[in-house]
């Protein structure tokens, strides 16, 4: 193994694959020492670097003011679009900040659902997340569009085959594949390089939905051959609420203008006439929070110095070792997808159990100071349909849990 590059952390750089100090990491996340936390796939706890950046610009802005405050970071600023188009493997200009990730996936879809015309067809899973499936939708219910659910592996995956037929029927009237990378009920990770390969191979456009899997894997936009990917910053990225990105392929971005525009997006080059920018950022808005943007920078940067790969290789370990232990309580059950033991899964552990509601669970958990949330059939409603699920208790796993943390959490679900 190559001797390891130490960043502004003391954490290898990206790429070296290392043991990452579970111990360093803690103690630079105040969080660990208030609760047991299992919610990382709502929102991680933010390190001490995040959180102190945050304050330092507010504290900035306070003795200055915001715009002021806002000069005199610039570069800085600039410097998150260049940390994130780092990460994904793209140009700083084909990423847009935005306020939420459904906030980067609207912008995307509903400027490309301006080109929708009656019979067109969207192609999408059947995990396909709740605020996703109400876009489509709406521009089905206002475009005669038809929305498409491409069947489903035994293992829960996307079906290529499906894919490949459903194409091969519909033609050009299929204007996009849009899917969810991790969907948010479950160890599911779906196979969107395969798909991205399939989507250009037809020519047809595809939108990631990466909120669950940023942070917590390496994303390689020209691997996964996605041409707009949207993801926030909350979940394992570990940085501020309110807090997202959007990368939309060069080529691609300037083709289209999304709703509305304000003096962000575009410039009032005469009385009757406008200029919308030529980079991703045309699907910003003037107004944001640049404290919490300077904190999705430094996660970014903290993220990248431990090292994707490493991330990810804790986070797959933890997570198999959670449901093991789930798995040997009686009346649990543990629900992830794939089951099939072949294919690598996600941080994100769901169950039930035969005598406890999965609410109950979510409020005896939380007066133990252990965080979980349920996940409800609302959330994904078609695969959790055609699975016979209404709700789950959803414990999701990071890099800074420990061994110890997870056999606290199994003997409380044991004491139930």
């Amino acid at each position: 193994m190559k001797p390891s590059i130490k960043g502004a952390w003391g954490f290898p750089r990206e790429g070296v694959i290392v043991a990452i100090d579970v111990a360093r990491v803690r103690a630079d996340t105040p969080g660990c020492e208030k609760v047991l936390h299992l919610n990382n796939a709502g929102a991680s706890l933010p390190p001490r670097a995040v959180v102190e950046r945050v304050k330092a610009h507010l504290d900035l802005e306070a003795a200055m003011g915001g715009y002021e405050a806002a000069d005199r970071m610039a570069e800085e600023s600039e410097r998150v679009y260049r940390s994130i188009a780092g990460m994904l493997g793209c140009a700083a200009e084909e990423i847009a900040l935005v306020e939420s990730a459904t906030r980067a996936w609207d912008a995307a879809f509903y400027a490309l659902a301006e080109g929708f015309e009656t019979g067109d067809k969207i192609l999408a899973a059947a995990n396909e997340y709740v605020s996703n499936y109400l876009a489509f939708l709406q521009v089905a219910r206002k475009r005669g569009v038809e929305i498409v659910v491409v069947p489903s592996e035994e293992n829960g995956e996307i079906s290529l085959t499906a894919l490949e037929r459903v194409l091969d029927q519909h033609g050009q009237r299929v204007k996009l594949i849009a899917l969810t990378h991790v969907p948010s009920n479950g160890g599911l990770i779906q196979p969107a390089a395969a798909v991205g390969r399939v989507a250009r191979a037809n020519r047809v456009l595809f939108l990631l939905d990466a909120c669950q899997s940023a942070g917590q894997m390496p994303l390689d936009v020209e691997e996964l051959g996605c041409d707009m990917l949207s993801a926030t910053g909350r979940k394992y990225l570990r940085a501020p609420r309110g807090t997202a990105f959007l990368y939309v392929r060069r080529s691609l971005a300037e083709q289209l203008e999304p709703m509305p525009l304000d003096m962000r997006s575009a410039t009032w080059t005469a009385r009757d006439e406008y200029v919308v920018r030529k980079d991703a950022r045309r699907f910003e808005t003037w107004e944001s929070s640049l404290a919490c943007r300077l904190g999705l920078g430094v996660a970014v940067e903290y993220a990248m110095e431990i090292g994707l790969e490493n991330i990810a290789e804790r986070v797959t370990m933890l997570a198999e070792r959670l449901r093991d232990e789930l798995a040997a309580i009686a009346g649990v059950k543990v629900l992830d997808l794939p089951g099939d033991g072949r294919r690598k899964r996600c941080g994100i552990v769901t169950f039930t159990h035969e005598r406890h509601a999965a609410h109950a669970i979510f409020e005896r958990m939380r007066e133990q100071r252990i965080n979980v949330r349920v996940t409800s059939v609302g959330s994904t409603r078609i695969d959790m349909e055609e699975r016979g699920l209404t709700e789950m208790v959803r414990a999701s796993v990071h890099y800074y849990n420990t061994e110890d943390e997870l056999g606290r959490f199994a003997l409380a679900i044991r004491g139930l």
